[in-house]
C-alpha cells in the first residue's frame, strides 16, 4: 500500500488559513480533543494568529482546544520546551542570548568608527557610522542565515574589484576577526546565528524523537536554509505534513528547469528538490473547502461544514446530479475562472527563455480575466483615491471584506487618511516609524533644539509639540510660546541658549517680571540640563539618553498631568519609551560622544522601528504589507504601488559588497528577494475579486509599470484576453474620484477691492507709504484699515534691508556728530563710526568677509561727496522728522515724513537726499508720482513742515546709490530738473488722491496698474494675487 504523501498544496484561490484549519477539524471531527496533540509551524507569529481566529470562525462559537501554533523562524525556548522529549547535547539554557539590536549597532558603530573606509583617512561620523552598522548587521544576519563563513572572506582578492571595494575587503577582514572576540565578551550571539541554532536544535531533536503527534509545517517557501532542513525533517517524521503555499504544478517542465530566482516558484522548486519530491506527486490539502469558494455574498455558513447524514462526497454528487440535470450549458463556476486567472498568472510570469512557448499557448476563456480591475492613476492621490472608493464600496455588501496589499507605505497612509473621511478608521498593519509618531517626533525635536542652542527655528517647532506642555494648562502654554515667538523669536537668530533669548528680551522691551521671562525661567529648570549637557565637552551616551529622556517627562508635564504619563501613553509611547530604555541600556561600556554628534546618532538609531497598531482595526478592512498578506484572504484584494522599484522593489546596491563580491562569497542574489514578491503577488491573484493599481507619475517624475503588469498584458494577448484585459481597465474608480473633487462651478476669484466706511480709512500716513498708496491700495488697506502687521521671519538671517540700516546709522551718525564743519580725517572719522556701528554683526562670516569691504569702499567714495560740498554747506541736517496738514482736502489728512539728509547750503536753499544701498526709482517713476517720497519732502520743506529744518527753497532732489562696487563707491542721481514744480505736482497729486479716498465708494484695490505694482508686498497672500491674476492672463491669451 503506498505511503500517504508527506507534501501538500493550498491553491492561491483557496484561503489558505481557512482551508488548512477546515480539514484539520474535519480530520479530529471523532475526537475533537486530539487536535491538541498537533503542532502547527507557521511563518511568522502573524500566521499564527491568523490561524487561530480560522479556527475561531470554522467552530461557530463553540469551544474548541487549538493545535499548539509555533512560527517557524522566530523559535524561542518555551516552543521548543513544548515541542517534545529533552534534547541531545546543546539546549535552549546552553544558549547565549541574542544580542539586543540596538546593543549589536552600537557595537558595530564602534568597531566602523575605529578604522577609516574612506579614501581620506578620516572614520566616519558616529551618526553615519550607526547607519553604515545597520546595513552592516543586515549582511551579518544574510551571512549567517545562508550558514556561510567569515572565513571566505579570504577568497574576496581586493585586486579583482575597484579600489573602493578593496578597501572594503579588508575592512570585513579585520572586523570579522574582531567581531567574534566582541561577541564573546558580550555573552552573546547574533540573532541570526541563534535562531539557526535553536531551528538546528528543533530539528535534531525531532530526527532522534519524534513528536507523538501530528506535525504539520504550513505556509513557508523554505527560503531560509534553516528552514528548509526543519521542513525536511517534518516531511520524513511519521505524522509529519509539509503544506506548501500556492505551487504551480500546471507549468510545463521545461519551464520548471529554466526558473531563476525572480521567478514565484523558484523556492518551492529549491525546496521540492531537497524534499525529494516530484512536484505533480504534490496534492491538494485534504480539506472540506478545497471544492468550495469563500463566496462572500453567499452566507457565512456555506460550505463550512458537510450536510446533516452525510458526507462531502454525497454532497458533490447531489451537486453533480443537479448541475447535469440543468438544460444550459453551465457556465464556469467563480471556483474555475479564478483557476483560469491563475493559469494566465503562470503563463504571464513563465521564465524569460519560454516564452515562445506563448505562440502555441491555448487560448483562455474572457472569464479568466473576471473579477479583475485595472486602475492607472494619474499620480499617487488619484490612486489612493480609487483605492479607498473601492474598499469603501465593498462594505456595501453585507460580510464582504477588502484588503489593500502594498510595499509603499506612503500609499498605504494616503488610503487610510482617505476612508477617514467616511468614518472608517483602518490602520496600516505594517505600521509607522516611530521617527514620526508624536513621542517619537517629540524627542528628536528636542535632541535637536538642544544641540542648536535653543535656535527659533528648532526651538519653536518643539514648543508647538502637542506633547509640550511646560507644566502649565495647555491653553496657557500655547499663549505663552505664541507670545514668546512674536516678542523674542522673530527677526534675527538670538544669541545661543536661555541668556542668549533673556537678552534679546530685555532689548525688546519684554519686563523682566512679565509671563516671558517667567516661562524661559520654568523652560531652563525643564530642560537647562540636557541643554548644558549638550554644549559641553564628549560625555558618556547613557547619560545624555537619560537627561535626555528626563527633560522631555519635565517638558511634556501640564499643570493636572505628569510628564511620563502624557508621553509614554498609547502603543506610541509605549514603544518610544522601550526604544529609550533599550538605548540606554545597550549604550553602557561605550566611547564617550561629542553631544554635536547626538541628534543624528538617535535619529540612525531609531531608523527602522515601527509602531505596530493594535490589534482589533477594521473588522472587514484591511492595509496589508506583502509580508503581512501572506496567509491572508479577502474577498476583494487591491494590490497597490504596482510601479517598477516598488512593487517588486529595486535591488538596492549593497554599501558592504557588490554583487560581484557577493556572488564569489557565496551569498544568494539580491534577486531572491524579486522573487518572493512575485510569490507574494501570484498569490494575491487568487482572490475573489483583485484590483491592480499604479500612478502614471510620482512626485512628478514618469513610472515604469511593474514587470508582472508588463507581463500580463503580452500574456493576455498571447492567450487570446487583450479585450477583457483591455475591459479590466473600463472600472468607474477614477471618474467617481474626480466627480468627489469637482465642484459645480469654477469661478476665477475677482481681484480684492474692498470699501471700508470713509471714518475707518487711514488719516495720516508718511510719505514712503504716500508710495505704495499709489501702486497698491489694497496694502494700505490691509495694514491700516486691519491693522494686520507682517511678522518678521523667523530666525531671518542677515539681509540687503539689514545692511543697508547699518550704513545709514554709520552716516546719521557721522553727520551728528559734525553737523557743520567736517573732521580733518573724514574717512577716518566714518571707519571709525562704522566699526562701532557694524561690532555685532562682525561675528557672522558674511558681513565680516562681505559687508565690511563694501561699506570701506562706500567710505572712500562718502567722503568725496561730503569734502567736495564742504564750502558751500552751512549745516547737514539727518534723519529729520517733519508733518504738515494738507489743505485742499474734503476730509482731513496729515502728511509725515523723515528725511535720510537735508542739506541746507550758505545761499539759503535745500538739497532733499536720500541714500540707497539697493536701487534707486528711476527718474521717469518720480515724475510720474509711483515714487513720490522726495518730492513731497520738498514741499514739507517749502512748506516748514521740518521744525529743525528752516523753510527754503529746493533746489536739488537726489539719490545717493551707495554701491560700494569696487569700480565705483557710489554715484548721484539728480532725479528733477524743476524740484519746486515737481513738489507742487506730487503735493496736488497726493490731495486728489486723498479726496478720492475720501468717498465711500471708492475701494482699496490690489496692484490697479499691474506694470507699476510694488516688487514685494506683505499683503500678496492675503489679497489672492496669483489666483485672480493668474486667471486673468489666461483669459487674455488668444
Amino acid at each position: 500500500m503506498p505511503a500517504l504523501p508527506r507534501v501538500f498544496t493550498i491553491a492561491p484561490t483557496r484561503p489558505f488559513v481557512d482551508v488548512l484549519a477546515a480539514g484539520l477539524l474535519a480530520r479530529h471531527a471523532d475526537d475533537p480533543l486530539t487536535l491538541a496533540d498537533v503542532i502547527v509551524l507557521l511563518p511568522t507569529r502573524r500566521a499564527c494568529r491568523t490561524l487561530r481566529e480560522a479556527f475561531l470562525r470554522r467552530s461557530e462559537g463553540r469551544a474548541l482546544l487549538l493545535p499548539r501554533m509555533m512560527p517557524l523562524g522566530d523559535v524561542d525556548e518555551d516552543d521548543l520546551a513544548l515541542a517534545g522529549a529533552p534534547l541531545k547535547g546543546e539546549t535552549p539554557a546552553d544558549l547565549p542570548p541574542a544580542v539586543p539590536d540596538l546593543r549589536r549597532r552600537l557595537l558595530l558603530a564602534r568597531l566602523i568608527q575605529a578604522r577609516p573606509l574612506g579614501p581620506d583617512g578620516r572614520p566616519p561620523t558616529p551618526e553615519m557610522a550607526a547607519h553604515l552598522a545597520r546595513d552592516l548587521a543586515a549582511l551579518l544576519d544574510r551571512v549567517q542565515t545562508n550558514r556561510l563563513s567569515f572565513d571566505r572572506l579570504v577568497a574576496l582578492v581586493p585586486e579583482r574589484y575597484a579600489a573602493h571595494w578593496g578597501i572594503t575587503v579588508e575592512f570585513l577582514r579585520v572586523l570579522f576577526e574582531v567581531w567574534p572576540a566582541v561577541l564573546e565578551e558580550e555573552g552573546a550571539l547574533d540573532p541570526a546565528a541563534r535562531r539557526d541554532r535553536l531551528m538546528t536544535a528543533r530539528a535534531e531533536r525531532w530526527r532522534g524523537a519524534p513528536p507523538d503527534g501530528p506535525v504539520i509545517a504550513a505556509g513557508s517557501t523554505g527560503s531560509i536554509p534553516a528552514t528548509a532542513d526543519l521542513l525536511a525533517v517534518v516531511a520524513d517524521l511519521p505524522q509529519g505534513e509539509v503544506v506548501l503555499p500556492g505551487l504551480d504544478r500546471d507549468l510545463d517542465d521545461d519551464s520548471w528547469a529554466a526558473l531563476d530566482p525572480t521567478h514565484p516558484q523558484y523556492g518551492l522548486r529549491e525546496l521540492l528538490g531537497k524534499l525529494g519530491v516530484a512536484r505533480r506527486d504534490v496534492p491538494d490539502w485534504p480539506s472540506p473547502l478545497s471544492h468550495v469558494l469563500n463566496n462572500s455574498n453567499a452566507p457565512p455558513q456555506t460550505g463550512l461544514l458537510p450536510p446533516e447524514g452525510g458526507g462531502w462526497e454525497g454532497a458533490e454528487a447531489d451537486n453533480s446530479r443537479l448541475a447535469s440535470s440543468a438544460s444550459p450549458p453551465p457556465q464556469p463556476s467563480p471556483v474555475q475562472e479564478r483557476e483560469s486567472r491563475l493559469r494566465l498568472v503562470s503563463e504571464a510570469l513563465r521564465p524569460a527563455e519560454t516564452t515562445d512557448a506563448w505562440r502555441a499557448a491555448p487560448a483562455l476563456p474572457p472569464s479568466a480575466l473576471a473579477g479583475v480591475e485595472r486602475v492607472t492613476a494619474p499620480g499617487p492621490r488619484e490612486e489612493a483615491e480609487a483605492i479607498a472608493l473601492m474598499m469603501r464600496e465593498a462594505l456595501e455588501t453585507p460580510g464582504r471584506t477588502a484588503a489593500l496589499v502594498t510595499p509603499d507605505r506612503d500609499l498605504a497612509r494616503r488610503v487610510a487618511a482617505l476612508l477617514e473621511r467616511w468614518g472608517l478608521t483602518v490602520d496600516d498593519s505594517a505600521g509607522r516609524p516611530l521617527a514620526v509618531t508624536p513621542p517619537g517626533a517629540f524627542l528628536r525635536l528636542l535632541a535637536v533644539a538642544a544641540a542648536e542652542g535653543l535656535a527659533p527655528g528648532p526651538l519653536l517647532d518643539l514648543l508647538r509639540h502637542p506633547l509640550a506642555g511646560g507644566g502649565l494648562d495647555v491653553g496657557r502654554f500655547r499663549a505663552d510660546v505664541r507670545a514668546l515667538e512674536r516678542r523674542v523669536l522673530r527677526g534675527p537668530r538670538p544669541p545661543a541658549g536661555f541668556d542668549g533669548l533673556r537678552r534679546v528680551a530685555r532689548a525688546r522691551g519684554v519686563p523682566v517680571d512679565g509671563g516671558l521671562m517667567r516661562l524661559l525661567d520654568r523652560l531652563e529648570r525643564q530642560v537647562g540640563a540636557f541643554l548644558a549637557m549638550m554644549e559641553g565637552p564628549a560625555l558618556p551616551l547613557r547619560a545624555l539618553v537619560e537627561t535626555h529622556m528626563e527633560a522631555a517627562e519635565a517638558l511634556a508635564a501640564t499643570r493636572t498631568t505628569a510628564g511620563p504619563l502624557r508621553l509614554w501613553a498609547e502603543t506610541a509611547g509605549e514603544a518610544a519609551a522601550a526604544f529609550a530604555a533599550e538605548l540606554a541600556e545597550a549604550a553602557d561600556g561605550l566611547p564617550d560622544l561629542e553631544p554635536r554628534h547626538y541628534p543624528g546618532l538617535f535619529d540612525a538609531l531609531m531608523t527602522g522601528r515601527a509602531v505596530r497598531p493594535p490589534q482589533g482595526g477594521h473588522p472587514r478592512l484591511s492595509i496589508l504589507g506583502p509580508l503581512e498578506a501572506r496567509a491572508w484572504h479577502a474577498d476583494l484584494m487591491i494590490l497597490g504601488g504596482l510601479n517598477e522599484g516598488t512593487w517588486p522593489p529595486a535591488v538596492e546596491a549593497d554599501p558592504w559588497m557588490s554583487r560581484p563580491m557577493q556572488a564569489d562569497f557565496g551569498l544568494p542574489p539580491p534577486e531572491q528577494r524579486v522573487g518572493l514578491s512575485a510569490h507574494d503577488f501570484a498569490q494575491a491573484m487568487g482572490a475573489p475579486r483583485v484590483a491592480l493599481t499604479r500612478a502614471e507619475r510620482v512626485e512628478g517624475t514618469p513610472t515604469v509599470p511593474s514587470r508582472w503588469l508588463l507581463r500580463l498584458d503580452a500574456a493576455t494577448t498571447a492567450t487570446g484576453l487583450a479585450e477583457a484585459w483591455t475591459d479590466a481597465t473600463r472600472a468607474p474608480w477614477l471618474d467617481w474620484a474626480a466627480r468627489l473633487r469637482a465642484v459645480e462651478a469654477v469661478e476665477p476669484a475677482p481681484p480684492p477691492a474692498p470699501a471700508p466706511p470713509v471714518d475707518a480709512r487711514p488719516d495720516r500716513l508718511s510719505v514712503t507709504r504716500i508710495e505704495t498708496w499709489r501702486r497698491d491700495p489694497y496694502g494700505i488697506y490691509a495694514q491700516y484699515v486691519l491693522g494686520l502687521e507682517a511678522l518678521e521671519a523667523l530666525d531671518r538671517p542677515l539681509g540687503a534691508s539689514d545692511y543697508g540700516e547699518l550704513v545709514h546709522a554709520a552716516l546719521e551718525r557721522f553727520r551728528l556728530a559734525h553737523p557743520g564743519t567736517l573732521p580733518d580725517d573724514v574717512e577716518g572719522a566714518l571707519i571709525e563710526i562704522g566699526r562701532d556701528v557694524f561690532a555685532e554683526g562682525m561675528a557672522d562670516a558674511a558681513v565680516a568677509a562681505f559687508w565690511w569691504p563694501r561699506f570701506d569702499r562706500t567710505v572712500t567714495w562718502v567722503a568725496a561727496q561730503e569734502r567736495a560740498r564742504a564750502a558751500a554747506l552751512r549745516r547737514v541736517h539727518v534723519e529729520v522728522k517733519g508733518e504738515m496738514a494738507l489743505e485742499g482736502v474734503t476730509r482731513p489728512f496729515t502728511l509725515t515724513g523723515r528725511a535720510d539728509r537735508v542739506e541746507a547750503y550758505r545761499d539759503g536753499s535745500l538739497v532733499v537726499v536720500d541714500h540707497k544701498t539697493g536701487q534707486p526709482p528711476r527718474k521717469t517713476e518720480v515724475a510720474a508720482g509711483y515714487a513720490p517720497q522726495l518730492p513731497l519732502e520738498a514741499a514739507m520743506l517749502a512748506a516748514g513742515a521740518f521744525p529743525d529744518v528752516p523753510a527754503g527753497p529746493v533746489t536739488g532732489l537726489e539719490y545717493w546709490r551707495l554701491r560700494g562696487a569696487r569700480d565705483q563707491g557710489g554715484e548721484v542721481r539728480a532725479v528733477a530738473d524743476d524740484p519746486p514744480a515737481l513738489a507742487a505736482e506730487a503735493l496736488a497729486g497726493l490731495v486728489a488722491l486723498v479726496n478720492l479716498y475720501a468717498r465711500p465708494e471708492t475701494p482699496y484695490p490690489a496692484r490697479p496698474v499691474p506694470d507699476k505694482a510694488p516688487r514685494y508686498s506683505d499683503y500678496e497672500h492675503l489679497a489672492r494675487v496669483p489666483e485672480w491674476s493668474t486667471a486673468g492672463d489666461e483669459e487674455g491669451e488668444g
